[in-house]
Formats: structure tokens, sequence, C-alpha cells
């Protein structure tokens, strides 16, 4: 029975989703039990001596460009002295105001800002790679997330990002920890999941924690060995998005994967890192870096975007050119709403069947 719209958590898509009509949980599937927290762990780091060390680099310039301001002879040494600063070379409007900016601000957030939790249910959760679930911990309002875990395992894993004055993200954040109660609600999610292997390679392009299904995905790829199809293997890449190289879910173990298995091919990028280390690999948005990876020759150059023509052909920043044939392809595709929408015109342009596209995308 659909719920009354008005009785529903106002910030909780699939209960509003229930409540219209619009989406029916599976109900072979769908169960309601409890679960106990065996995890909690941050995925990212506390980097704000990375920022201040990084940040004293750039005191010469600082001191230079507001001269008329008696600054001290060494750097702030506390991040909160850094706003004024920031502030003022932002009124001078000068290069590199930008760059103290967003050292600042990374400083400045809240850790952990990217957890993952790990929980193991009282009932068994049946789930294809895909799919997602609701939990409720305490008296807190209740949140979707997708699940990261493979079916093979015996827990249930998520990746959850802190929401600035979120209703739920914070406290998980903050206050989870192994022996904590939730309770599970799931799962949910028909029209994008990996349920049958496919003689196409596969890409999927995410940003963010739009990478945790693909976690799911990904490992039940290779862990049922649907990365071979009669005799042939299919290729496997991911391109991944993210603003600092701590915020990639995963990272290292995409790395290893990447190592270990030849047809597994990991392209992380990152908008912001290269302002905080000394990072050498992409820099430009999933989008861009998934349209590169095509073959040029297939790409329907003249319809793109302009801003995204010159990417067609353009090498990978380290060396490679994967040149994708389009028709062999098939499309998975998750994050915020603008980069899927963006992908999904390259897809477009670059001849991958409509059908052998797939999209999650909020935001």
């Amino acid at each position: 029975m659909a719920q009354n719209p008005e009785d529903v958590d106002p910030h909780d898509p699939v209960a509003h989703a229930e409540a219209e009509g619009d989406v029916e949980p599976h109900d072979q599937m769908l169960t309601e039990t409890d679960a106990t927290v065996t995890l909690a762990e941050a995925m990212d780091e506390d980097r704000t001596e990375e920022v201040l060390d990084r940040l004293a680099d750039h005191w010469p310039m600082v001191q230079e460009t507001l001269e008329s301001e008696d600054l001290p002879e060494e750097p702030p040494e506390r991040v909160a002295e850094w706003n004024g600063i920031s502030d003022t070379l932002a009124e001078a409007d000068v290069g590199f105001a930008d760059t103290v900016d967003t050292l600042v601000s990374r400083a400045q957030r809240s850790y952990p800002s990217l957890l993952k939790l790990r929980f193991e249910p009282d009932e068994e959760i049946e789930f294809v790679p895909g799919h997602y679930t609701r939990i409720t911990f305490e008296d807190y309002p209740p949140r979707v997330y997708s699940i990261a875990s493979s079916p093979n395992r015996e827990y249930i894993e998520l990746t959850v990002r802190r929401v600035p004055g979120g209703g739920l993200t914070p406290h998980l954040c903050e206050e989870a920890e192994p022996g904590d109660e939730l309770f599970v609600r799931g799962p949910y999610g028909d029209d994008f999941g990996l349920d049958e292997p496919t003689e196409r390679d596969l890409v999927f392009v995410a940003t963010g924690t739009g990478v945790a299904p693909f976690w799911s995905m990904i490992n039940y790829v290779f862990e049922e060995g649907w990365d071979e199809t009669d005799g042939e293997t299919q290729d496997v890449y991911l391109v991944l998005g993210s603003s600092w190289e701590d915020d990639l879910a995963y990272h290292e173990e995409w790395q290893e994967m990447d190592e270990e298995r030849e047809n597994f091919h990991y392209l992380p990028t990152l908008s912001r890192e290269s302002r905080l280390s000394d990072w050498e690999g992409e820099t430009d948005y999933v989008q861009q870096v998934f349209l590169k990876c095509l073959d040029p020759d297939a790409v329907d150059t003249d319809d793109l975007p302009e801003k995204l023509q010159g990417f067609v052909g353009e090498e990978l920043a380290g060396g490679e050119t994967p040149n994708l044939d389009p028709d062999s392809l098939e499309l998975f595709i998750c994050g915020i709403g603008a980069m899927a929408n963006q992908v999904k015109e390259v897809a477009e342009h670059g001849g991958i069947p409509e059908r052998f596209r797939n999209v999650e995308s909020y935001g």
C-alpha cells in the first residue's frame, strides 16, 4: 500500500516515490531488518598540516602582493588566520587567490567527510549490484545509499559522504561505531543494475560516491567470471572523478586491481589535487576524460558542445589512448545530474547505442 505523502520524511526520495506510487519495491526481495554496524571507518584524510605546508609555500607571494598589510615574516600556523588573508587576496584579484581559497576551504572541512560503513543485517538482503537501500540510525531521518559491497559478501557496505547540515550524514560520520544498531529497508532500484553477463566491454563513469555501486558491480563481474565470454575477455574501464585524491572511494583498491588485472583500467581524475600535492594524473572532468577514451573516428565531433570538441582524440595524462569502439561498449554512469547529462551527451555523439547506456543520477 502506498504511504500518505504527508506522513513521509520530506528528505527521503524513496519514501516519497513510494507514497506517490512512482516506485514499487521488490515484492519478492524487499527486506526490513535490524542490522549491526561492524565497521565505521574514515576513507578520507585530515590534511590540515599538508595544507598549511602548501600555504607556507605561497607566503612570499602573499607578502609581495599585500606589502601594505604589515604582514609577519613567518606564515600563519593556524588555518583560521588564513581566512582574512584569503579574502584580501580575492579582493586584490591576484592569480593565486583561488588556490589559497581552495586550500583554506579544504583544511576547514569537517573530518571525516567520507565514511565506509559496514553492517551485518539480521536477515539476508538479496540484491543486484547497483541496487540501493534505506537506513535509519537512532532517531535521525532515514536516507538511501547505493550498496557498495558485492552480493557475494555476508555484510552490506555503504560509502557515506558528509553533507554539512544534513539530517543523517554528519551523525554517521561522527557517531557511528561497531556495535551500533541500524534499521535497514531494501533493496530498491529496478532500472540500474548489473544482473547478467555481457559480451561488451564495460565502461563505468562516476563522480564522488557515485562510484559505490560500481565497487559492487566490478567486483561481482570478476568474482563471477563475467569478464570472459566464449573464450573472449572483456575489458573493464573506470573513469572516476573528484576534487581531492583522498575523496576517491576505494582509490588504493582500484589501483591494486589495475595492476593485477590486465583487463581492468582505472582512470582517476582530480580537479583540485594538484594545488595541494604533486598529482600528475588527469585533471579534467570525467565527461572529458571519457571522451578522450573513445575512438575519435567514431565521434560526431561537430554535434558536440564546443567546450567538449577539443577533447576528441586527445591523449590521456599517462600517454595511453584506448580508442574504444562505441559499438562494443556498455556504459554505466552514476553521479550528479549535470555530469551524468554531459556523459550521456558524449555517449550519444560517440555512437554508443541508447540501450547500452545505464544512468543513475542525483542532485
